[in-house]
């Protein structure tokens, strides 16, 4: 049993000014018998990042078969929580409207950064949706006590909502220094939210970071794809848990890295997904998603 890698599937091109570089943090809604549509956040020349969409069909060699230019969502209005841009974090569907909810940024001040997450609703099969409220629907508060990230939400029956994402337990003099670890609330309508203090993953041996969370259900519980980070590049690590409280890393292989390909050296951001009754991957290589990103298949 083992990942195979299918290549570098999308690479950000500057068909829209929001969307110049970068296609990173990719998520998987499929709505057809083989087409999912990924969504990512692509970059302006300024770093402000929006959040755009491709359709992939999937095959033993994926295609793309349409790339809208125009961005599903942009930053946000100045002093909002997402004014310096926004993060994929997870899509629900929902019977009437479906659900995405991301990250987003403010920059400058005392700390490099600061997020939020927020909510925006809409249509996955035709790529549009609108911010549900101009504000976040998590922010700062006593338990998260400086910055939150990478929403990850599965609703996994009538008024059970689950959330896990990010949080900075501690900010460092340098950005390396920052401590990042995954908390989980929940919520009987996904937009009302109660934290649980406890980190249910964090940082071991030379990690200062653990970050996007990407959790399936399954039969024996749940498993959990995240991104790790030490003092060098990311790379890909997997935990399980029977209840989605109480993890467990596991050694189960991930995929590797080229070094001289798109990958160069690093792997990161995980967005797993199911379908056609197989169990798929996507992430991004080096630079943040700067290249793109690529998908993977687990073969039995």
């Amino acid at each position: 049993m083992t990942w195979r890698k299918l290549g570098l599937v999308f690479t950000p091109s500057s068909r829209h000014p929001a969307l110049a570089s970068h296609a990173a943090l990719p998520v998987a809604a499929p709505f057809s018998s083989d087409l999912v549509r990924v969504f990512y956040s692509g970059r302006d020349e300024r770093s402000r990042s929006s959040i755009g969409s491709v359709v992939i069909r999937l095959a033993n060699q994926p295609q793309v078969e349409d790339a809208p230019p125009e961005p599903i969502l942009r930053p946000g209005l100045a002093g909002a929580f997402d004014d310096s841009g926004l993060g994929v974090g997870s899509i629900v569907r929902g019977e009437t409207e479906d659900r995405l909810y991301y990250m987003g940024w403010n920059v400058g001040g005392s700390v490099p950064w600061r997020n939020a997450i927020g909510l925006a609703t809409g249509s996955i099969e035709d790529g549009h949706f609108e911010r549900f409220s101009v504000g976040p629907i998590m922010d700062r508060d006593t338990v998260d006590h400086y910055s939150l990230s990478y929403p990850w939400v599965l609703n996994t029956a009538p008024g059970a909502w689950t959330m896990w994402y990010g949080t900075h337990l501690a900010w460092g003099a340098e950005k390396a220094d920052m401590s990042h670890a995954i908390r989980r609330a929940t919520s009987t309508d996904g937009l009302t939210w109660m934290r649980n203090p406890t980190v249910v993953l964090g940082p071991e041996g030379d990690d200062i970071a653990v970050v996007r969370p990407s959790v399936l259900a399954t039969k024996e519980g749940f498993q959990m794809w995240f991104a790790r980070r030490g003092h060098g590049p990311y790379g890909l690590a997997h935990a399980v848990s029977p209840d989605g409280i109480l993890w467990r890393r596991t050694h189960v292989a991930m995929p590797g890295t080229d070094d001289g390909g798109w990958e160069n050296g690093a792997t990161t951001y995980p967005g797993a997904f199911t379908h056609a009754g197989r169990l798929w991957l996507l992430y991004n290589g080096d630079g943040y998603g700067a290249t793109g990103f690529g998908l993977a298949v687990w073969e039995e």
